[in-house]
């Protein structure tokens, strides 16, 4: 099966918005997407990390996934993650994004069980068997707590090809630039820092799914569009300009300070789901605050 898989740019892997009752706010997250859709997003990951997707029922899941396709409505391209670290349900929550209509699916490396690299393989070939649209391995080790093989990324996309591409945040360039020297074809490459997109895109990477997209998008967009253009001087200058702000999204863990940015933006409340919490370090609280007034984005 050949599919035609042509994502590039700037990808946000979109927060999930709750209410005071812990429930998905849909009204938060409808105006988060109007912010995307009219920011140049090039392509929205739903239901990933910075989504607290581990906090989702099955229900939740197909409701959100279905929530956000019906609203972009094949605008931009629609990612679902849809991985963990059991093979069944892993296959089971992909098939149903692809019932929801999501244009491909995110399917993070098996996390805590720490697979040998036959493992590895076996799980995403299940997920490929099972399901006729595009699917992004994603290799986070920080995560993960072991990295997948590159010969085994590189296998996979070789014998499945509807795997059409990688989100690498293992934070190692050198990573990057063997995916890019022994990639087939069309296989897409996206980076999964922030501060390290810039460079990945000028060694050849097509894209970043992002944390900091979800604060500024439009100039996150227009940092990976300079970069595919080789603009170089131009890169440089937002690279630098909002460098602060994307490491600060990981000051606390991930989604807690992109969370916390948007709370005080005015677009979502701050509510987390369990076991995430809020900032509880006034200071901390006051460097994020203090970086969007130094910036002019509130």
């Amino acid at each position: 099966m050949e599919l035609n898989f042509n994502l590039t740019g700037s990808i946000v892997a979109i927060v999930t918005p709750f209410d005071e009752n812990d429930k998905i706010d849909y009204i938060a997250l409808d105006k988060l997407i109007d912010f995307h859709l009219e920011n140049q997003t090039n392509g929205i990951v739903v239901s990933g990390t910075t989504g607290e997707s581990p906090s989702f029922s099955a229900e939740e899941y197909t409701e959100l996934v279905t929530f956000v396709v019906k609203k972009v409505n094949k605008r931009i391209p629609v990612i679902a993650g849809s991985g963990c670290n059991n093979t069944h349900k892993t296959v089971e929550r992909s098939k149903k994004a692809e019932q929801c209509g999501a244009d491909a699916i995110l399917v993070v490396t098996p996390y805590y069980n720490k697979p040998m690299p036959a493992g590895y393989y076996q799980h995403f070939a299940e997920v490929a068997k099972n399901v006729n649209i595009p699917i992004i391995m994603y290799n986070v080790p920080g995560r993960t707590a072991k990295p997948m093989p590159i010969p085994v990324a590189l296998k996979l996309t070789n014998d499945f090809k509807n795997i059409v591409a990688i989100k690498e945040a293992s934070g190692d360039l050198m990573t990057i630039m063997e995916l890019v020297a022994r990639k087939p074809g069309n296989f897409k490459i996206y980076s999964g820092d922030d501060p390290l997109a810039m460079a990945a895109v000028l060694m050849g990477a097509d894209g970043c799914i992002s944390v900091a997209a979800n604060v500024i998008p439009k100039e996150f967009s227009q940092l990976m569009q300079l970069s595919a253009q080789h603009k170089i001087e131009e890169a440089k200058i937002l690279q630098y300009k909002y460098l602060n702000l994307m490491n600060l999204n990981f000051i606390e863990s991930n989604p807690i300070p992109v969370k916390t940015f948007l709370f005080y933006m005015g677009y979502i409340k701050e509510n987390f789901r369990l076991p995430m919490t809020k900032i509880e370090n006034e200071q901390t609280r006051n460097i994020l605050y203090y970086e969007l007034k130094k910036l002019e984005i509130i």
